[in-house]
């Protein structure tokens, strides 16, 4: 399967989410990259907007900034990458956790990696939400809850569909 259909997969089907357990891990990369770098960069348009309106209020750094421009920029988007990376694995990884409890809970057979797996592609709708929040510059703990609870919801229906333990 190509990433779009994986990605269309992922908006709908948690019966197709349960299933690409199997994707072999390269596969499961390309997919988290494409979703880290999408976040990466609207996390780095969001910081330019907001330098540009610093720049702005104060004329002493409007000189500052102007020449060390060129400087910030790279660094800013490097470290909002390898931030972004840090946090989307640990909080795919505490879903994955949480969904080894509920397989226990199901009587279902899997293992951890193919949670992790599956908590990637059911993390899929609550991606596209949070890159709409930031985008609309929505912050508040409330839509982080909305977010963690439908990517809940996601794997909760997905793990149905696992094998039953015998």
């Amino acid at each position: 399967m190509n990433l779009y259909q994986l990605f269309k997969a992922s908006l709908h089907s948690p019966k197709k989410i349960a299933a690409f357990r199997l994707i072999p891990i390269g596969k499961v990369m390309q997919y988290i990259f494409i979703y880290v770098f999408l976040m990466t960069a609207f996390s780095f348009y969001g910081f330019i907007n907001g330098i540009s309106e610093q720049q702005q209020n104060v004329d002493g750094l409007i000189e500052y900034f102007a020449d060390i421009q060129w400087l910030i920029y790279p660094f800013a988007f490097i470290f909002l990458f390898v931030l972004n990376t840090m946090l989307i694995f640990v909080r795919i990884s505490i879903f994955a956790y949480i969904g080894t409890l509920i397989l226990h809970l199901l009587k279902r057979r899997g293992e951890y990696r193919h949670l992790w797996r599956t908590t990637l592609f059911a993390s899929t709708v609550p991606m596209l939400l949070s890159i709409l929040f930031a985008l609309l510059q929505w912050s508040n703990d409330y839509f982080q809850l909305v977010i963690y609870v439908i990517t809940f919801v996601y794997l909760f229906m997905s793990l149905k569909y696992y094998p039953i333990k015998r």
